[in-house]
């Protein structure tokens, strides 16, 4: 065996403990009957700018607010699309497997904000096929999971190239969406817009945005 080969088994080796692990505890929450629930989306779900996210970002918040009952897991990647010809397509990132192999039994999907640069608004014309396409892949799941479209969080000032015209172009698409396909709608756009002391830059929430975000989609889930 050369030294090469030698390594790659051994990387292998060292590599099924972690699947094994991750695997055994996907299967302890199906098997304690918790509720699984995946947070899709961008840096904004991700928790960018949220000091301490690992506690702060909406989904952990989220996971304190519904309890041991559930199991919340943020799937949010920075500078997502949900536009399949964006620039960084949710579509390619590894979230996109992870979410899909976490079997969810509901499904938060917060997208868009990405989508309104100018270089991906150039597709706009596809936004809503993408998004039927996104709710399609979830609600085709063995768990047949419960899925909500979040309305965006408000643009408070132009950064990025993130702008509030597509914005606006935008969230009528998705409560388009919402209605055709028979999803749950949760206004993260009304929640925020009357707080713009929570972006530090005009498009990231804070800690306390991102409790607002957390106590909106809570309230949907709850209700």
């Amino acid at each position: 065996m050369n030294k090469r080969t030698f390594l790659l088994r051994l990387g292998a080796l060292l590599t099924l403990p972690l699947i094994a692990s991750e695997a055994c505890a996907q299967a302890a929450s199906q098997a304690a009957g918790k509720i699984r629930v995946a947070c899709i989306g961008d840096s904004i779900t991700y928790g960018s700018g949220v000091a301490q996210r690992e506690v702060n970002a909406y989904p952990a918040v989220l996971q304190t607010l519904l309890g041991d009952g559930y199991e919340v897991k943020n799937f949010g990647v920075s500078g997502a699309t949900l536009l399949k010809g964006g620039d960084k397509p949710y579509w390619k990132q590894s979230a996109f497997k992870d979410a899909t192999e976490f079997a969810p039994n509901i499904v938060i999907i917060k997208l868009g904000t990405n989508d309104t640069k100018p270089q991906n608004w150039s597709h706009k014309s596809e936004f809503s096929d993408d998004l039927r396409a996104l709710v399609d892949h979830f609600a085709g799941l063995p768990a047949k999971p419960k899925i909500w479209l979040c309305v965006p969080a408000p643009v408070h000032k132009l950064n990025f190239g993130i702008n509030e015209p597509a914005l606006d172009e935008e969230i009528p698409m998705i409560r388009q969406v919402a209605e055709e396909k028979k999803t749950g709608i949760i206004d993260i756009f009304a929640a925020l817009k009357p707080h713009p002391e929570f972006f530090h830059d005009g498009i990231h929430p804070d800690a306390a945005g991102a409790k607002v975000m957390a106590e909106t989609v809570n309230q949907a889930i709850k209700k």
